[in-house]
């Protein structure tokens, strides 16, 4: 195959997972990054739906935790707006951080947002699809452990989500 044809087939197979895993409709229609290193084992593609909103999904070899997730997020040069959670499952992070929490802790009883918020990025998150609501400084990073501060420039971007009511 073409390297032209490897991408639509990679975008096509992209939407099919995010849709399948998440239950969301997410029609590409542009590829800022593909397939880029995010760490030793994990891979992101950052990109543009039709609807002009960004989105950064990270499949891994390993386990990811939503810490691990945030911490890539941020190393990228992004900030998030939504940690999108599996299909089906709205409060994902919320319930596996109640879980954590009451391991912990058994006899706790009213246990609320601010009890569990470190124990929600000890959640199981891979792959993971994230909302992008910016792009820090305008460039994008990637993984590369021969580097000093192990992060080098993958490409240059500007984005910027403005919110309407």
């Amino acid at each position: 195959m073409t390297p032209m044809n490897d991408q639509v087939y990679h975008d096509f197979e992209l939407e099919k997972n995010i849709k399948a895993k998440f239950g969301v409709i997410a029609e590409i229609d542009n590829v800022i990054a593909r397939n880029f290193p995010v760490s030793r084992t994990a891979e992101a593609t950052l990109f543009l739906t039709k609807k002009k909103q960004l989105f950064l999904y990270i499949d891994s070899q390993s386990k990811l935790l939503l810490s691990d997730v945030q911490k890539i997020v941020s190393r990228v040069g992004l900030k998030a707006e939504l940690y999108l959670p599996p299909k089906n499952r709205p409060h994902y992070f919320d319930e596996i951080g109640t879980q954590k929490f009451r391991e912990i802790f058994p006899g706790r009883d009213h246990i609320n947002q601010g009890d569990i918020a470190f124990y929600r990025t000890l959640t199981p998150y891979s792959p993971a699809l994230v909302l992008i609501s910016e792009v820090k400084s305008g460039t994008i990073h990637q993984f590369d452990s021969d580097s000093s501060g192990q992060w080098r420039l993958n490409a240059k971007f500007t984005y910027r989500r403005i919110k309407t009511s």
